[in-house]
Formats: structure tokens, sequence, C-alpha cells
């Protein structure tokens, strides 16, 4: 269990680096080919690279290992003392879910099914959002799940202003500056992927109140959406930056997080 965490922590900051990553380039116009800011994005970056293929497996594979070990937690309960709740049991079987479709998307893209991992995260969520609402009170679904996002990220940046990671760390052994290290990453990391979560959060409640499905973004069209406000490519740079921040902070927990 302890293997198959870590190197989850450590594939999902691969993920994030990379999505950062393309980001900045975004930032500063270096996306001619309209490359995705975003999973899909990150895995095709990957893939291109000198033994991607290879990679894309151990990336897979490393976070079906975080689904087996989120599912642990959900069974047995985890490291902390309030692992046991039923409220974090339940929490955990979705990172399991969650985490057992991620691993299941990079593995299908890996034997050739590039639709699969890479399909764009903007049309997956207008898609969504499309069939949402043509439902019965669709409109207050979508809505409700938007403010939920929000909500979410918002939650995120504070627990991360606010350092509550820490408690998640085995502090007692790092180093003075492995903490200082790990606290600015994670605080910087954790920051931005709340911000990111939140606008687009933000971003669906519109679609709701609009009935347009079109309103509605994914990763990629909502940091692109930064680099449209005043400072754009400043603002976005700093998200992107903060992104791959969050995936250095990822490599941290696979090194210290509590099992």
């Amino acid at each position: 269990m302890e293997v198959a965490a870590r190197s989850g922590f450590a594939a999902q900051g691969l993920i994030y680096v990379l999505v950062g990553v393309i980001a900045l380039r975004i930032a500063f116009g270096g996306d001619s080919g309209r490359q995705q800011a975003d999973r899909g994005g990150a895995l095709e970056e990957l893939a291109g690279r000198t033994l991607g293929t290879a990679m894309l497996w151990i990336v897979g594979a490393a976070l079906a290992g975080m689904g087996v070990w989120r599912l642990s937690e959900a069974v047995f309960g985890g490291a902390d003392a309030q692992a046991g709740k039923p409220s974090k049991r339940v929490a955990a079987a979705g990172r399991c879910v969650f985490y057992a479709f991620l691993s299941f998307s990079v593995l299908s893209y890996a034997v050739g099914a590039r639709g699969s991992g890479s399909g764009s995260s903007d049309r997956g969520t207008q898609d969504v959002t499309g069939t949402i609402l043509r439902w019965p009170g669709g409109q207050w679904l979508v809505g409700l799940g938007g403010v939920a996002v929000v909500t979410a990220g918002l939650w995120m940046s504070t627990r991360a202003l606010r350092k509550k990671f820490r408690k998640e760390l085995l502090t007692g052994a790092m180093s003075p500056g492995a903490r200082r290290f790990t606290d600015f990453f994670g605080v910087v990391g954790g920051t931005a992927r709340g911000v990111v979560f939140a606008v687009a959060g933000v971003f669906a409640v519109v679609a709701a109140v609009r009935h347009r499905p079109g309103e509605a973004k994914g990763m990629d069209d909502t940091l692109r959406s930064f680099r449209d406000l005043p400072a754009g490519p400043w603002l976005l740079a700093a998200i992107a930056l903060g992104l791959a921040a969050f995936g250095v902070f990822s490599w941290c927990n696979a090194r210290w997080h509590r099992l």
C-alpha cells in the first residue's frame, strides 16, 4: 500500500507539472497547435517524449496504485485519527473511483485509444452540462453543481493558505529546510489549484443561469480565460507556475505523506 500510494502521488505530480508547463506556453502565445492545458494535453506531452509510451504505462499503473490505496482507506481507515469516520470512508471511496477512472483513461491512451485519455476537458464539460440542462430541473442541478465546485475551490485555497496539509505529512521526519520547501509549494500550489476550481465553478453557474452549455468550461478554457483579463498573460503565468508548484507538492507527498 505504501508503494502504491507514494507512486500515485508521484504520478499526480507529473501530470500537474506538465499542465503547468503547457499553461505557461499558452500565457505567452506558445500554443500554435492549441495544445490543451489539462490532463489530455499532459498525456500528449508525455507521449511525445522519448520512451513516452513506457512512461504512460508507468503513470497509469501508479494512478491505479493510488486508487487501491484509497480503497484500503475506505475499507480499513487511514492513518488519520478521524479516518474511521463514515464521512472519511465515503470520501476515500469517491477518490478511489476517481483514480480508477483516471488510471483507465491513461492506460487506454497508452494502448492507442487516443480519444480516451486525451479528450478535451472543455468539450466533455460542455457535453455533460448540455445533457443535464435538458433534464427537468437541470438548471438547478448545474447551478448547484457549480456552487459546489466554487465552494470546493475556496476550501482548497483556504486550506492551503492555513497550511492544513501539514497534519497529513510526517513533519517529524523532515528537516527544517524540507518543511520550508514543502510549506512553500503546498501553499502556492494548493492556492492556485483552488482558484482554478473556483473559477470553473463560476462558469458552471453562469451556464446554468443563461441555459447555455457552451458557457461551462473545462480546465483548458478556464485557464485560457485568465489570459483575456488585464495583465492576462502574467496572471495566467502565475496560475501556471502555481499548478506546477502543486505538482512539486505532490512529489513532496510522495516522500512524506502520512500513510
